[in-house]
């Protein structure tokens, strides 16, 4: 079996701390460590733990010590308990520019609701066809923050930011031919939006602005 301490000291206590538990980044760490992480965890079921950049080996891992663990692929992310809390503060909306940005949206969209936020997503509305945005202003204007995900040219941040009241958690993606730079180029766009309001996570971040829009949209 093993040993946890040679390799990690779980922060258990910082939902008690500062109001949100502590994720598990699976990315860079063997299949050994992460169900060694589960293990440990499943002694606190009153913490949520997401286990982010899941690969198959550590999905594989994680189900061994935590059989009922909620696991989204598309997301490559694990959450345990599985039942999300009931959802308090205000409500998330997570936007995707296009289909290929919905691994970025749905790490947000799950890390929104697991942190006790009603989360919802709409999908494929890049400003290649402006009107499917302007189809959802209503939902848009509902929501007490939006994260919007966006690869390529990264437009779209901008575009809601210039509809709505609430915060913008801009998500740059790695998704574009190869003037995008990996999400470089949709990342400064983002950062140089012309509409008050847009806050910039880093490139593929989805985790950091679900968590961002949870922090914001939080009861009072």
């Amino acid at each position: 079996m093993t040993d946890l301490s040679a390799f990690a000291d779980l922060d258990l206590d910082r939902t008690a701390r500062r109001g949100y538990p502590e994720a598990v980044y699976c990315a860079g760490k063997t299949a050994a460590q992460v169900g060694a992480i589960a293990a440990a965890v499943r002694a606190r079921p009153d913490v949520i733990t997401l286990f982010t950049r899941a690969g198959a080996d550590h999905v594989a891992a994680v189900l061994a010590e935590l059989p009922d663990a909620v696991h989204d692929p598309d997301a490559g992310l694990l959450a345990w308990p599985p039942e999300p809390p009931v959802p308090s503060g205000g409500p998330v909306l997570v936007v995707a520019a296009g289909t290929s940005d919905l691994p970025v949206a749905r790490e947000a969209l799950l890390t929104a609701r697991y942190l006790g936020r009603d989360a919802s997503l709409i999908a494929d509305v890049g400003v290649a066809g402006l009107h499917r945005i302007l189809g959802h202003l209503p939902a848009l204007r509902a929501a007490h923050a939006v994260v919007v995900a966006a690869g390529m040219d990264g437009a779209l941040p901008s575009v809601v930011a210039g509809l709505v009241t609430a915060p913008v958690v801009a998500v740059p993606t790695s998704v574009g031919y190869g003037a995008a730079f990996g999400g470089l180029a949709p990342l400064l766009t983002m950062l140089n939006s012309c509409a008050p309001g847009v806050a910039v996570v880093n490139i593929d971040n989805g985790y950091g602005a679900g968590h961002l829009a949870a922090q914001i949209t939080a009861p009072r």
